[in-house]
């Protein structure tokens, strides 16, 4: 199958970046499998092992697809008709009533649930760029991971967790001045620089306010045995059984939880990411997406609509 991947951002993504990693790990994935891929992706864009085209937002998408595509899978919001099979995931939140193309794909049960849709495939990490989990390491702090300057990522919540524990916080995804004496930024991180602050890290704090579509911090943080305590809002609760962590609305239940994460088996945890969030299972649930397409058949019976207002002010934590 000959399979154009479509991003609207540069990839690789060196450090921050979700979706750009989604899509590059999806395509390594189906180069394995025996596919093609190219990618048509942001200015500035490469890769070594697949075709790359730069993506002109003055031109349609039609008249950027090559020759010979089987199928397009989008990586965001389309309103055009496209002239051949198609699917395209939403990797975001959106406006109310908001309505997406037919053949729209979500990342949760949860995210599609909002949107009237029961078509979702999660997200999947390519555990290669992990490397292996040192289960000797000293665990020294607790862990925010997520873009700080997004209000929505509550990075003061986990601030007022960490301080009611007593532990330091270890902040991937941001710099500026602390909101404690506790508080370490560690500024935009990538590979092994990356990987080791999480890995050194005793729990990822996820207290969000606003509803997470899949949250790639949570499977990043249990691959490296750090269980998770967040809110209950979107797709938290799917993603986060009680084995591995807790979720709750309330500041002081996540703060009685969080002080008991040495209770939590560190490579039950990592087991479980690595049973149910690999980019071979991402890659398997599209393959099964795609199939549909090029059989004639619709992922959804009605055009998804966006039906929850996902606006941060309607989602508080509790005292």
């Amino acid at each position: 199958m000959n399979i154009l991947l479509v991003c609207d951002q540069k990839i690789p993504a060196l450090l921050y970046g979700g979706t750009e990693r989604i899509v590059w790990w999806l395509g390594e994935e189906l180069i394995r499998r025996g596919h093609q891929v190219s990618f048509l992706a942001g200015e500035g864009s490469t890769c070594d092992f697949a075709n790359v085209y730069t993506l002109d937002p003055h031109k349609t998408i039609n008249e950027q697809i090559p020759e010979g595509t089987d199928i397009v899978h989008i990586h965001f919001p389309i309103e055009e008709e496209l002239s051949i099979p198609h699917i395209a995931t939403l990797h975001g939140n959106s406006k109310p009533n908001q309505e997406y193309n037919i053949n729209t794909v979500f990342i949760s049960k949860n995210h599609a649930e909002r949107h009237g849709s029961s078509a979702f495939v999660y997200n999947g990490l390519d555990f290669n760029e992990y490397g292996p989990v040192d289960w000797n390491i000293k665990r020294e702090h607790m862990l925010f991971l997520g873009k700080a300057s997004r209000s929505k990522k509550n990075l003061k919540g986990c601030v007022r967790i960490s301080k009611a524990l007593n532990e330091k916080l270890a902040v991937i995804g941001g710099r500026g001045l602390p909101l404690s004496r506790t508080v370490r930024y560690k500024g935009f991180l990538g590979g092994e620089k990356k990987n080791k602050v999480i890995n050194q890290s005793k729990a990822l704090l996820f207290p969000v306010i606003w509803h997470e579509p899949f949250g790639l911090a949570i499977v990043e943080s249990l691959y490296f045995g750090g269980p998770v305590f967040g809110s209950s809002y979107g797709s938290l609760p799917e993603l986060i059984p009680t084995e591995v962590g807790v979720t709750s609305n309330s500041y002081s239940e996540l703060i009685q939880a969080a002080g008991n994460y040495r209770d939590y088996n560190r490579k039950h945890c990592h087991e479980y990411v690595c049973d149910n969030f690999s980019v071979r299972n991402m890659c398997d649930g599209y393959l099964k997406m795609y199939e549909k397409v090029l059989n004639g058949h619709q992922l959804n019976a009605i055009n998804p609509v966006h039906i929850i207002d996902a606006d941060i002010r309607h989602y508080p934590m509790q005292d």
